[in-house]
């Protein structure tokens, strides 16, 4: 074989078509990294979102909170007239006894709500059966539960949310931070392209490629999400 054939090494293949290959590679770089910024926008928009609710959760929250701790407050007013009333109607004074049944069973009956009545028949049954301890209906479980639980259910979604947010803010900085190194890749591509030294267009083309390469993998590791 004649020493003057023309080479078909890789080498030479890369070498005449290195201009097209950075061509390319500009395109494709270019390309991923439109993609990765809208998914970051994407995922800014649903942080924003997520916060919004999230926010708009916890003041339902505090408001039904306040709310419960209100009508505590009000119960535990009216527990302690109705034990005032309670003792003057053990009071052997029969005029004195009828007046406070009296005001006892109206303010009972106008002002003491089903699930704090339940409670107060609790603490009854749970005094009389244990007369060594003293049960205080305001400590009821149900009658707890029916003030705070809308509040505690509305903090728990607003937790939730609020997490969700901080998670794609997360993502949104992970894929910022992958739309740098893209647009270094870019750089360095387009330095590439405008060099005439073989070898240095070589080594930028590399290095860009590597850059983007582990870009695009950290990018592809994240959940696309769509309008």
């Amino acid at each position: 074989m004649s020493s003057d054939a023309p080479s078909t090494t890789p080498q030479t293949f890369i070498n005449r078509h290195l201009e097209l290959i950075i061509a390319i590679l500009l395109g494709l770089v270019s390309i991923v990294t439109a993609y990765a910024s809208f998914q970051s926008a994407l995922y800014d928009g649903q942080m924003t979102q997520k916060y919004t609710i999230g926010s708009n959760l916890a003041t339902e929250a505090e408001s039904l909170y306040l709310e419960g701790n209100q009508q505590y407050v009000q119960d535990a007013q009216l527990y302690d007239r109705l034990t005032d009333l309670q003792l003057d109607i053990a009071n052997p004074d029969p005029a004195i006894s009828a007046a406070a049944q009296i005001k006892y069973d109206t303010i009972y009956f106008q002002s003491v709500s089903d699930e704090f009545d339940a409670a107060i028949k609790w603490a009854d049954a749970q005094n009389e059966a244990d007369p060594e301890l003293w049960y205080s209906p305001l400590n009821n479980e149900d009658y707890q539960n029916f003030l705070f639980s809308g509040y505690q259910d509305a903090k728990d979604k607003a937790d939730v949310t609020i997490a969700e947010g901080d998670v794609a803010n997360g993502l949104s900085d992970r894929l910022t931070l992958n739309t740098v190194l893209m647009a270094i890749s870019l750089f360095l591509l387009g330095v590439a392209a405008v060099v005439r030294q073989t070898r240095v267009k070589l080594i930028l083309g590399v290095v860009a490629s590597a850059i983007f390469l582990t870009a695009a993998a950290l990018t592809a590791f994240i959940p696309f999400i769509g309008l």
